[in-house]
């Protein structure tokens, strides 16, 4: 069994919100990135007891799961009656991204602890 702690640091919430890019389309919470980074030190903290909540819980709220899918034309292809002539872009909400990031980054740290991946 792996060993994987699910606390989350303010300094680490705060570094993941940073790498966020900003000139990124809106989700269904309408917050930008650029916007999130410059409340993070005044949403830091709460979003950390949130977090930490929703991953000892094992409860997401349904808002978190919801997102927008836009269906994209990619340019110059031939044949657009093939699906590969699109691209499916999602909206995501800004926290969720955030949230997404921190659990990518324990799989990665766990996968290369472990020697899962070859």
């Amino acid at each position: 069994m792996f060993n994987i702690s699910l606390t989350i640091s303010t300094e680490e919430i705060s570094k993941l919100i940073r790498s966020l890019l900003n000139r990124k389309a809106l989700g269904l919470d309408s917050i930008l990135n650029k916007v999130l980074k410059v409340a993070t030190l005044v949403i830091a903290k709460d979003l950390v007891e949130t977090a930490s909540y929703c991953f000892a819980s094992g409860i997401i709220p349904k808002s978190l799961k919801e997102f927008i899918t836009i269906v994209l034309c990619k340019e110059g292809k031939k044949d657009y009656s093939l699906l590969g002539s699109y691209r499916l872009i999602a909206l995501k909400n800004t926290l969720v991204k955030v949230l997404e990031k921190y659990v990518a980054n324990i799989i990665s740290k766990a996968a290369e602890e472990y020697r899962l991946l070859f």
